[in-house]
C-alpha cells in the first residue's frame, strides 16, 4: 500500500469514527444526562470527561463508584463502536485506586487492546485533573452486525 493510499485509509476511518460517536452520542442520554463530554475520538480510541456534580457523591462524600465505572463504561462503548459496526459489553471489571472528589473533572481514556471478528478487549484509565489514577478499566466487548450510521447517510 502507498504512503498516499495509506493515509486516504486513515482519514476515512477517523471520519467513521467520528461519525460513529456523533450518532451515538446523540442518542446517549445517560452519558449526557451526567455531563459526560466526548473530548477525542479515534479508531479504538475514546477520551471523555465528567465533573463530580454534588449530586455524585456518596455517603462519604466521595464520588459514587457506580458513577466512576459508568465513565469508563461509556469511554469503552464510543472506543469499541468506533468502527460503526454495534458493540455492547460482555462484561467488564474496574479498581479503584483513589476517590474522586466533589470539583474533581475525571478523564476517561479507552484504549483498544485487542479486537477480532466479533469481540474485542479495551482498557479504560480514569484520572483526575492533577493526572492521578482514580481508576482501571477492563471490558470486553461484542460485535454485531448492525451500523450506528446507516450506510446510506454516509
Amino acid at each position: 500500500m502507498s504512503d498516499a493510499a495509506r493515509e486516504q485509509a486513515i482519514r476515512e476511518a477517523q471520519a467513521v469514527a467520528e461519525e460513529a460517536a456523533n450518532a451515538m452520542y446523540e442518542q446517549d442520554r445517560a452519558s449526557r444526562s451526567l455531563g459526560m463530554k466526548l473530548v477525542e475520538i479515534r479508531p479504538g480510541y475514546a477520551c471523555l470527561k465528567m465533573k463530580v456534580r454534588e449530586d455524585m457523591v456518596n455517603g462519604h462524600n466521595l464520588c459514587h463508584g457506580g458513577l466512576i465505572f459508568t465513565l469508563a463504561d461509556s469511554a469503552f462503548a464510543f472506543a469499541c463502536n468506533s468502527y460503526n459496526i454495534v458493540t455492547v459489553a460482555s462484561g467488564g471489571s474496574i479498581d479503584f485506586l483513589l476517590p474522586g472528589s466533589l470539583g474533581d473533572e475525571l478523564t476517561a481514556i479507552a484504549q483498544e487492546q485487542s479486537r477480532s471478528r466479533r469481540t474485542g478487549v479495551y482498557d479504560v484509565a480514569v484520572t483526575n485533573q492533577s493526572g492521578a489514577r482514580v481508576a482501571l478499566f477492563r471490558g470486553r466487548s461484542h460485535q454485531f452486525e448492525g451500523r450506528a450510521v446507516s450506510q446510506k447517510n454516509r
